[in-house]
């Protein structure tokens, strides 16, 4: 029997290769590296295994702060006057209609004076009388030495007590004319012509509204800030966007046991007499201003379980990690806050971002080097 040997033929060497990494058990392909065009920080939070916030600081520095006190009051003509009758007698006519701008002393109204004026020349007739007669009587008795001193005396005292009587029945005879004792609006008439006024009768008002004062209460803890001439600022619900300015001109020197206020009143100029009486205002009132402090804005105060706190930011080892700091407020306001306690000058008061870090965790700063001065 003839036998056949059969001889192998090369094969290609990447046809073994392969062949050989088959044969080797839980041999896997290689696969390009994970992350070539990922984000850096990513990286670097993987390599660290913490979360880096970005965030903005400011130096903490001395500034000044000023106070308010908000309270709410009711508008007061700078002059609400009602004028009465001095002299009884029927309204003979209204010399200015209601409504119209008066003068102070200017005449609103004026009662019949008839009786008055007939009595007023009676009286002066018997004064110069009188007056001529003690003329005489002056010159027989002190050139002439003729009479006796007792007729002398009386002639005297005759012409004083007739001359005063004329100067009584003259003013009488001018308060029949009701004049404006202050300038201002012929606001009301309590009278018509015709009618009889009696003495102290009410008959016309004059409301003086150019300057107006703003009666409020103040808290009795607020009574060793509140001082006359501090400057207000008031505005009103019917003005929306319009403020006004003003100064206290009166201070209460008691408390109101009923509701623990002292009362203030605020003068303010009203020129175009937009404000009226009656109004409700919304005034705060300086109370008080602080130098070198620290002030902060408001809203990187935020709420502990103890209290308040704010973060700063603080370098360790060539990084920088945020820190919780409790801090003691002062007064408030117009979203600004003193900082008693809790923070030097120099600390960076972390501004932005604060609501995003805990205590210790890894920030990057991206603000440059800011200064937190007043109004920051």
């Amino acid at each position: 029997m003839t036998s056949y040997r059969v001889r192998a033929r090369s094969l290609p060497r990447w046809v073994v290769v392969g062949l050989l990494v088959g044969a080797i058990p839980g041999a896997q392909a290689c696969s390009p590296a994970e992350g070539d065009d990922g984000d850096t920080s990513q990286s670097a939070q993987a390599q660290t295994g913490a979360r880096v916030v970005n965030v903005e600081v400011a130096d903490v520095a001395l500034g000044e702060f000023t106070d308010f006190i908000r309270v709410t009051g009711e508008v007061e003509a700078f002059h609400d006057v009602t004028i009465a009758a001095e002299e009884s007698g029927r309204i003979a006519a209204f010399l200015v209609e209601k409504g119209q701008r008066v003068a102070r002393g200017q005449a609103l109204a004026r009662l019949e004076d008839q009786l008055l004026k007939a009595q007023a020349a009676e009286a002066r007739a018997s004064a110069q009388l009188a007056q001529e007669q003690y003329e005489r009587q002056r010159q027989l008795w002190e050139e002439e030495k003729i009479g006796t001193e007792i007729a002398y005396l009386q002639a005297k005292y005759q012409a004083e007590q007739a001359a005063a009587r004329l100067a009584q029945l003259d003013e009488r005879l001018a308060r029949t004319v009701i004049a404006a004792p202050v300038a201002g609006v012929f606001d009301e008439k309590y009278l018509e012509e015709g009618e009889m006024a009696a003495v102290g009768a009410p008959v016309a008002r004059v409301v003086a509204t150019s300057r107006v004062k703003i009666a409020a209460g103040v808290p009795e803890r607020f009574a060793r800030s509140v001082r006359v001439g501090s400057p207000a600022q008031i505005w009103f619900d019917i003005f929306p966007g319009r403020e006004f300015e003003g100064s206290i001109g009166y201070v209460g020197s008691s408390v109101d046991p009923g509701n623990r206020t002292f009362p203030i009143e605020i003068v303010m100029n009203n020129p175009d007499r937009v404000v009226k009486p009656h109004m409700v205002a919304n005034v705060r009132v300086q109370s008080e201003r602080l130098a070198n402090v620290i002030v902060v804005p408001q809203e990187v105060v935020l709420r502990a379980a103890d209290g308040y706190k704010v973060f700063v930011a603080t370098e360790r080892d060539g990084a920088w990690f945020a820190v919780a700091r409790s801090v003691q407020l002062g007064g408030s306001a117009a979203n600004r806050t003193v900082i008693v306690d809790g923070l030097a000058v120099g600390d960076r008061l972390i501004t932005l971002g604060h609501q995003q870090v805990d205590d210790g965790s890894r920030i990057r700063i991206v603000n440059d080097d800011q200064s937190m001065t007043e109004g920051s």
